[in-house]
């Protein structure tokens, strides 16, 4: 829990914060008289890994990256069979050419070979960044989902799945949230 350097880290805030929640009620819970109900602190958690994975946002995000990027994907693709169409000639003619032109096509392998790279290379991290950014506007979202839901149900606290150590059932509120985001994307608008 607590990382190099002495700072503790998310998972480690999270479990105080439950700890001091709960030692709180705890405290309070002993201190009244018998006949005074105290409620309990509501605490729910979200698996956001499962949100990820499931959540309509998330795979229409997926689709739109992927048809966003088919064009260049199918250039790519199409480079590296010219790449590897010359390679084949080089192999099955560099015997029988004269010793300049295997050395001109040669040249042209490796030439193609760097363009390849540096198109490829150049994609992916296009294809990086705006996956960045779909994935930043769907965690905003799950995140917006998710404490409006809490507030409407009542919860004193919600945490997200990677800084639990256990949660039962009962605490998971994640098909909830699942379902306002389904509801969502259906209707178009802001949680």
């Amino acid at each position: 829990m607590i990382q190099p350097g002495g700072s503790i880290g998310l998972c480690g805030k999270c479990a105080l914060i439950a700890a001091l929640i709960l030692s709180a009620y705890a405290a309070v819970r002993a201190q009244a008289p018998a006949q005074v109900q105290i409620p309990g602190p509501h605490i729910g958690y979200v698996d956001v890994k499962r949100l990820i994975d499931a959540a309509p946002q998330f795979l229409e995000s997926k689709a739109r990256l992927a048809r966003e990027f088919a064009a260049q994907n199918a250039q790519i693709d199409a480079d590296d069979a010219k790449l590897t169409a010359l390679r084949q000639r080089y192999e099955r003619d560099s015997a029988i050419m004269t010793r300049e032109n295997a050395e001109t096509l040669k040249r042209e392998i490796e030439a193609t070979e760097r363009d390849n790279k540096r198109r490829r290379d150049e994609v992916r991290a296009e294809y990086n960044n705006r996956g960045a950014e779909e994935v930043n506007r769907n965690l905003r979202l799950i995140n917006d989902t998710a404490i409006e839901y809490a507030r409407t149900q009542g919860y004193d606290m919600v945490v997200g799945s990677q800084a639990v150590l256990y949660a039962s059932a009962r605490m998971d509120i994640t098909d909830a949230v699942l379902q306002r985001l389904k509801a969502l994307n259906a209707g178009g608008a802001r949680p």
